[in-house]
């Protein structure tokens, strides 16, 4: 049974609301609604009611809290003993072009700086492997923008970033203070060409289409040449707000996305 599932269920006891679940763990509430049937299908009993408006523990799912609790802390304090008695070693340090955009260097020089004995191989990966070498084994750990489907992964967030819509600069929608879903669902769009489904869904607000295909798509390797394609007025794109910072490119306008998680 995989820890982070685990962990997930533990978030959701909290929380008893997928709404708000699942922003915590960067996935959508559908793959979370599917990852607590598959943990209550593996355990063999039901571990939460859905049939009220407000969700909650059954007795069953209130005994198993407790006892993941304890597997967890055991666990965690267990890897914690491990990585001390041996210590060294190198870590392949996989990251997303634009992943964590201008945080990406303190937070290399961060964990030199707390793990000196730790050496480090970067990868940095395009847009056709969001998962920057987690999906295949080539990374150990990696900076990426979630969500991803690896259901299994276990998630660190460092922050969240909310959304914009990144335009040409003489669209119909580029003077508006804000977007939502609804107004660009019809918009070409411009996005990652890669075999995950969910990264890609994600970026193309498949959840806010209510089953509509999307319409024109412009696959790209890189964020740059996403940019360059809105920039000549051939596509639109949803990326992150830090975009605007990091890529900078004349013309393009960036209007914030409302009512769509951020990344």
């Amino acid at each position: 049974m995989a820890t982070q599932k685990l962990r997930n269920f533990v978030v959701v006891a909290e929380e008893l609301n997928l709404s708000r679940a699942a922003p915590r763990l960067f996935v959508t509430q559908q793959a979370l609604s599917k990852q607590l049937r598959d943990l209550e299908e593996a355990v063999g009993v039901r571990l939460l009611d859905r049939s009220t408006r407000r969700m909650a523990l059954t007795p069953a799912g209130e005994a198993f809290l407790a006892s993941v609790r304890e597997a967890l802390a055991v666990l965690d304090a267990g890897v914690a003993a491990a990585r001390s008695a041996s210590p060294g070693g190198t870590v392949r340090l996989g990251f997303l072009m634009g992943g964590a955009l201008e945080l990406t260097t303190p937070i290399l020089a961060a964990f030199s700086a707390r793990c000196p004995e730790v050496g480090l191989e970067l990868r940095e990966t395009g847009l056709a492997d969001p998962s920057a070498g987690l999906a295949d084994g080539s990374s150990d750990v990696a900076i990426v923008r979630l969500p991803l489907a690896l259901p299994d992964l276990d998630v660190l967030p460092l922050f969240v970033e909310p959304l914009v819509v990144a335009l040409p600069p003489h669209h119909r929608l580029a003077g508006r203070a804000s977007l939502t879903a609804e107004d660009v669902v019809d918009e070409p769009l411009a996005v990652g060409r890669t075999d995950d489904a969910v990264w890609r869904s994600y970026w193309t607000l498949d959840e806010q289409r209510g089953g509509r295909p999307p319409g024109l798509v412009r696959e790209t390797t890189t964020h740059t040449e996403e940019l360059q394609l809105v920039a000549a007025g051939l596509a639109c794109s949803i990326t992150v707000a830090g975009a605007r910072r990091h890529t900078p490119l004349a013309g393009v306008r960036y209007v914030p996305l409302t009512g769509v998680p951020g990344s």
